[in-house]
């Protein structure tokens, strides 16, 4: 009787397990979709778009908008495949499992850096209207892209730095199942990264906060079309806010699954399944309605773009 409880047992958490990882490919399919929409919206030559087109490429925040999903896609592709090949015990070679983990790395910092850029967009946008045009011109936005890049992959080279010191040559050759965990070979080392993402964390909401205040004076001063507009500016830089916290909060996950491992391995697969859907795929469809629904301008390019050029209203500039 014990034994068929633990097979019956057994067959509904594997069950369980397996609708888990279906409902994943659900939401993750969903979210490319739909971000693979917005970006070809981006990118559309159609005569009745064209301003429009010729808009969003000179305008910063929807150029940082564009990366935004381009990397969002990229990273859910890549932690979808890397679930998958931890689900079916898949193993590969260490050393293409760390290229997957440089571009994860890369891409796990560069969201929530490109939202604090997009907020300080904002902040010029509503407190510097007069220096907008001179400071989010389209040359400031490559460069930004640029610094950006630059800024994400610090993070990634101080881990790589040390972790190369520290592996033999046989390591890159060995296969196994691939997790981010496998380059941190010193318990300093899990510090280290730990001491780098708390850093990165603190820094980005400070911005936030200090940005978030400076706007909202602004718009407790404004009055009429500009309190409107001062009101969404601000509304935006609430949800960037809000995008920003999941994405941060990401960055303390692996700390807290590692230390789960370490004690109960059934609350280590719930944690990381919740941390996945909310810290993973939750931050990656709120780009969709900050830019994609909310923004009057998109929206009408998406819906024209959306219906086969059925909907054919005009564009305000």
């Amino acid at each position: 009787m014990a034994a068929n409880n633990s097979l019956n047992g057994g067959k509904s958490s594997l069950k369980n397990i397996n609708g888990r990882v279906v409902f994943v490919q659900v939401l993750v399919l969903v979210f490319l979709c739909i971000n693979s929409l917005l970006i070809m919206t981006f990118f559309m030559k159609d005569c009745f778009c064209h301003t429009a087109v010729r808009f969003f490429y000179t305008t910063m925040r929807y150029i940082l908008f564009a990366m935004t999903l381009l990397s969002d896609c990229l990273y859910l592709l890549l932690t979808d495949i890397l679930l998958i090949l931890s689900y079916f015990h898949f193993t590969i070679q260490m050393w293409f499992c760390l290229m997957i983990y440089i571009i994860l790395s890369l891409y796990t910092y560069l969201t929530p850096v490109t939202l604090t850029a997009m907020t300080l967009e904002r902040y010029v946008a509503i407190c510097l209207p007069l220096r907008h045009s001179e400071l989010c011109s389209t040359s400031s936005s490559m460069h930004c892209i640029l610094f950006i890049h630059g800024i994400s992959c610090l993070p990634c080279i101080a881990v790589l730095s040390i972790f190369f010191k520290s592996a033999t040559h046989g390591f890159f050759i060995q296969r196994n199942v691939c997790s981010v965990e496998m380059f941190i070979i010193q318990k300093w080392q899990g510090h280290l990264r730990s001491a780098i993402s708390q850093f990165y964390f603190l820094l980005m909401v400070s911005i936030i906060v200090f940005y978030y205040v400076k706007i909202m004076k602004v718009a407790k001063a404004a009055s009429g079309e500009n309190k409107k507009s001062t009101g969404k500016g601000l509304r935006t830089v609430i949800l960037h806010a809000i995008q920003l916290l999941l994405c941060l909060i990401q960055l303390w996950c692996p700390f807290i699954e590692a230390a789960l491992l370490q004690t109960n391995f059934l609350l280590y697969i719930n944690v990381r399944y919740f941390n996945y859907i909310t810290f993973i795929l939750a931050p990656r469809c709120l780009s969709p309605l900050i830019y994609g629904l909310r923004d009057e301008m998109f929206f009408h390019a998406l819906k024209y773009y959306a219906l086969c050029g059925l909907y054919k209203k005009p564009l305000d500039f």
